[in-house]
């Protein structure tokens, strides 16, 4: 694997696209578990989202103390994306309520890694999601769903939802070349050391599969085609749900891939607007060769 320094190709990352008014997203954050660094990832999302200029970005944390959370009621509305970066529960009633009404009316939503863990008994929360993991999820949250010979496979044995080998770098398979995400991106690229997630399970209702990456069992993976980039509609709502992204004790190499932060953003402008006016920068990963850079320390360019 051979990984070119961030400073060298800096330049040819800018971002090309021009946007009049920008997109207002609320980064929904914090409540995680112990495994994910919620603060680290919510630094490299907002440092992408900046970067590329287009859009207006909040950071909302969750509170972690019952009576502050009770009074938890972020204005979705005022928002035409909300990128969820979370592993929380106890939401009240009626922020749950005014969330999915938002999502139903047309407003977007960004799901990054551990945030399809979250709220495992909350049935509109996991068809926004559409898949997720552990958190004592199984057949009940519906069935699993990977990519098999061209097509995606729903499985409804029984069994435990989630599981992750190594984080160790995996190739990206673009599955849907022509969807405004992905359209232009290579067919295939080397993302850098990461969690793969598989074995999810949920409703699976209305999902795309934009890009799917092979769990390789001497990694301790599936020995599967787990998908890795999909969309889901929700009423009038579009998502687009990210399983990569992990960041913990260990490394946060992942938010610094290019890849990630090129399909973050270009994800995050679809769920806003149902459009992609990104260009694809010059400089990208390759099968065989990771770039990173540290999008938190770009102040300006």
């Amino acid at each position: 694997m051979i990984m070119k320094n961030k400073f060298l190709v800096l330049l040819f990352l800018i971002p090309l696209v021009m946007q009049s008014k920008p997109i207002k997203v609320m980064l929904l954050t914090g409540k995680t578990d112990k495994f994910h660094r919620w603060k680290v990832t919510s630094s490299h999302l907002k440092g992408t989202l900046d970067f590329y200029e287009i859009f207006e970005t909040d950071i909302v944390t969750i509170p972690d103390n019952d009576e502050d959370m009770k009074k938890f009621s972020p204005s979705f509305s005022d928002y035409k994306v909300v990128v969820l970066n979370h592993n929380s529960s106890g939401w009240p009633e009626q922020t749950q309520k005014a969330f999915a009404e938002y999502v139903k009316n047309g407003g977007g939503v960004v799901v990054v890694h551990e945030a399809n863990n979250a709220f495992p008994n909350w049935k509109e929360y996991n068809q926004i999601c559409g898949l997720g993991g552990w958190k004592g999820r199984n057949e009940n949250a519906g069935p699993y769903f990977y990519w098999e010979d061209g097509e995606y496979i729903t499985d409804n044995k029984p069994g435990k939802a989630g599981h992750h080998g190594a984080r160790v770098p995996f190739v990206i398979n673009v599955r849907d070349k022509e969807h405004p995400i992905t359209k232009g991106l290579p067919e295939k690229w080397l993302h850098q050391n990461d969690e793969l997630y598989g074995n999810l399970r949920g409703p699976a209702e209305n999902i795309h599969v934009l890009a799917t990456a092979y769990s390789r069992k001497e990694s301790k993976g599936t020995g599967k085609e787990e998908l890795v980039l999909f969309t889901i509609t929700y009423g009038k709502g579009r998502i687009f749900h990210t399983i990569l992204g992990h960041t913990g004790d260990d490394f946060s190499d992942s938010v610094q891939d290019v890849g990630f932060q090129v399909t973050f953003s270009r994800g995050t402008e679809w769920a806003g607007t149902g459009k992609v006016k990104q260009k694809v920068p010059s400089e990208f990963p390759t099968e065989t060769e990771v770039l990173l850079r540290n999008l938190t320390e770009v102040k300006s360019h």
